[in-house]
């Protein structure tokens, strides 16, 4: 049976682990992204939450690339539907 103090290490140990890793993620992506910085750490702020996101900009600024090398480094599926202003939920869903 673990002490408290056995137990708070062993959590700080997975935190400075995880938060490694995450930087690990940010460095790998940063080599393919660049100067993007900010959509970086938003986007993967997202993943991590489990949440969805929507990527929305004109073209040429590489969200289709932030995908694709996120899935890489995080080893996730990517998925893209090319989205036009006439676009709607059914269209994507098939209900």
């Amino acid at each position: 049976m673990q002490t408290l103090s056995e137990a708070d290490g062993s959590a700080v140990r997975e935190i400075e682990e995880t938060g490694a890793k995450i930087a690990a993620a940010r460095e790998a992506i940063g080599e393919v992204i660049f100067g993007q910085e900010a959509v970086i750490d938003q986007t993967l702020v997202t993943v991590l939450a489990g949440g969805h996101a929507l990527l929305v900009g004109v073209p040429g600024l590489a969200k289709t690339l932030l995908v694709h090398t996120m899935g890489q480094v995080l080893g996730l599926d990517d998925k893209r539907v090319q989205f036009t202003p006439d676009l709607m939920p059914a269209d994507i869903l098939g209900s």
